[in-house]
C-alpha cells in the first residue's frame, strides 16, 4: 500500500516529459488532451477575474481574433494571488464571456504555484526556471518544445509576444 501511495505522489509531483502528455479539464469539465495542440504555438496564461491585470482579457481576445491562425491561447484561472479568482468555474466562464467575449479555450481553476501546483505549471517551471509571480503571467510554447516566460506586465498584444508568434 505504501508503494502504491508513493507512486501516486511521485506521479503528481514529477512533471511530464512533454506538455502533450497532459490532459486537463476545460472550464466546462470536459477533459482536453493537450496532444491536440501538437505542432501549434501556444500562449498559456494564468488568469483572474478580480485583478488589476484583468483587462488583459481584451488583448488576449484581440490576439485570438487577429492571430488565431498562428497562436492558440489557453487560459488557466488561478486563485493563488490574493484570492483574485474566487468564483466557480461556471462563474468564471460567465464573467469572461459577458465582460470580454472570450472565445479562446479556458480551463478549470487550478493552482499555478505552491505545494498543489498543477503538473502543467510544474512542467512550465522546469522548462523556463520561472513560475507565475502574479496573475496574467504568460508562457509561449513553440512547436519545437521551446518555452519562454513573460511576466504579467507584458501585454498579450505587446511586441515581445507578437515577435514570438
Amino acid at each position: 500500500m505504501k508503494i502504491f501511495i508513493l507512486s501516486i505522489l511521485l506521479a503528481w509531483t514529477l512533471s511530464p516529459a512533454s506538455i502533450y502528455d497532459l490532459k486537463v479539464n476545460a472550464i466546462d469539465g470536459k477533459m482536453i488532451d493537450l496532444a491536440q495542440y501538437k505542432g501549434k504555438t501556444l500562449l498559456i496564461v494564468n488568469v483572474a477575474s478580480k485583478c488589476g491585470y484583468t483587462p488583459q482579457y481584451t488583448d488576449l481576445q484581440k490576439l485570438q481574433d487577429t492571430y488565431g491562425s498562428r497562436v492558440t491561447i489557453l487560459g488557466f484561472p488561478a486563485n493563488n494571488f490574493k484570492g483574485q479568482e474566487p468564483g466557480s468555474n461556471m462563474e468564471i466562464a460567465e464573467f469572461c464571456q459577458k465582460n470580454y467575449g472570450v472565445t479562446f479555450q479556458m480551463f478549470e481553476k487550478i493552482s499555478v504555484i505552491g505545494e498543489d501546483q498543477h503538473p502543467l505549471y510544474v512542467w512550465l517551471k522546469e522548462k523556463t526556471g520561472q513560475e507565475p509571480s502574479w496573475n496574467f503571467c504568460k508562457y509561449i510554447v513553440k512547436p519545437d518544445g521551446s518555452v519562454k516566460f513573460f511576466n504579467q506586465k507584458v501585454s498579450p498584444m505587446g511586441k515581445e509576444i507578437l515577435d514570438e508568434i
